[in-house]
C-alpha cells in the first residue's frame, strides 16, 4: 500500500506554495500523482440597510480579488509541479458550498491521502470548517501541515495517537505507508483506562503486534494528562520523542459537540507543532 493519488487542498496565496512542497515530496517518494484543488470564494456583500443596493463597483472588486487569489494559487502549484516534473492535474471550484461542494468531496474521495494546511485565524487560509468538512464528508485521511516554518522533512518516527476508538484504528491504518517507512513508531494513550474490562498496562498492545506483523519498529507507551487537556499531552509527548508526525482519529464525539464545546480534534488543528493525519 502505498499513496499514489494524493490531493493538495490549496486555500490562499499564503499556504499554497507549502501544501504542494509537502505534496510533491510525498510524490517523489511513490511515484504518485498530485491534484490541486482550490474553492474560489464567492463573492458576499453585506447590505446595512434594509433597501440599500450593493455597490456595484465593490461586487466586481470583490470578484476580481477572488480571482486574482485564484490565478495566484495556480500559478503557485503548476509552477512547483513542472519543475518537479511530477504528474499532476488543477482542479478550481467555485461556488457558495466552498470545500463542502461535490466536486471537491468527490476529489477528494477518490485520493489516497488529502494534504491541507493547518486552520490559522491570522490568515485567509483554510478555514477550521473547511477541514472539518473534508474529514467529515471525505472518508479519506486527512494530513495536515503545521504552521511552523519547516518544510517538508522526512518522517522518521512517528506519534500514533491511541484510545482504542473506531477512529484511531481507522487513522493506524491509513497512515500505514508512513508508519512502514518510519524508523519507529510509538503507540501513545493519554490517561488510559484502567477498570474490569481493560488494562492501562496492555492498552495498545494489540494494536503493536499487528503493526509488528507489517515490519513496524512500534513500542508502546502511555501517559497522564495532569490536569491539562489531551492536544497539550499529545503535542508535549511529540517533543519529547522528537516526533515528525502524529496519527489520530477524529470526532469521536458528535460532529455538532465538537463544534459547541471543541475538542482534542478542533486543538489538534489549530496547534499540533507536526504535521498530523487524521481519520474519520
Amino acid at each position: 500500500m502505498t499513496y499514489k493519488t494524493i490531493v493538495a487542498v490549496l486555500s490562499a496565496a499564503e499556504d499554497a506554495g507549502k501544501v504542494t512542497d509537502h505534496a510533491l515530496a510525498l510524490a517523489r517518494s511513490t511515484g504518485g500523482h498530485v491534484i490541486g484543488i482550490h474553492a474560489e470564494a464567492p463573492v458576499v456583500v453585506t447590505l446595512i440597510a434594509p433597501m440599500e443596493y450593493p455597490d456595484p463597483n465593490a461586487v466586481l472588486d470583490l470578484q476580481e480579488r477572488a480571482q486574482r487569489q485564484s490565478r495566484e494559487v495556480e500559478a503557485a502549484f503548476r509552477s512547483r509541479c513542472e519543475r518537479d516534473d511530477i504528474s499532476y492535474e488543477w482542479r478550481l471550484f467555485t461556488g457558495a458550498a466552498g470545500y463542502a461542494s461535490a466536486g471537491v468531496i468527490e476529489s477528494a474521495r477518490g485520493a489516497d491521502l488529502v494534504i491541507a494546511g493547518q486552520f490559522d485565524p491570522d490568515f485567509d487560509g483554510p478555514a477550521r470548517e473547511d477541514i472539518e468538512d473534508l474529514l467529515y464528508e471525505s472518508g479519506r485521511p486527512v494530513y495536515l501541515i503545521s504552521n511552523a516554518p519547516a518544510g517538508p522533512e522526512p518522517i522518521r518516527k512517528v506519534l500514533l495517537a491511541w484510545n482504542g476508538s473506531r477512529e484511531s484504528a481507522r487513522a493506524a491504518f491509513d497512515a500505514l505507508p508512513f508508519l512502514t517507512a518510519a524508523e519507529s513508531v510509538e503507540i501513545f494513550t493519554v490517561d488510559p483506562p484502567d477498570d474490569s474490562t481493560q488494562s492501562h498496562d496492555f492498552c495498545g498492545a494489540e494494536l503493536a503486534a499487528s503493526l509488528a506483523r507489517h515490519g513496524v519498529t512500534v513500542t508502546v507507551a502511555s501517559g497522564a494528562s495532569h490536569g491539562h487537556s489531551v492536544a497539550e499531552a499529545l503535542n508535549r509527548r511529540a517533543t519529547e520523542i522528537d516526533a515528525s508526525l502524529i496519527v489520530m482519529g477524529a470526532y469521536s464525539h458528535s460532529r455538532l459537540r465538537q463544534r459547541l464545546f471543541g475538542g482534542v480534534t478542533s486543538a489538534m488543528m489549530r496547534s499540533a507543532r507536526v504535521p498530523t493525519l487524521m481519520s474519520r
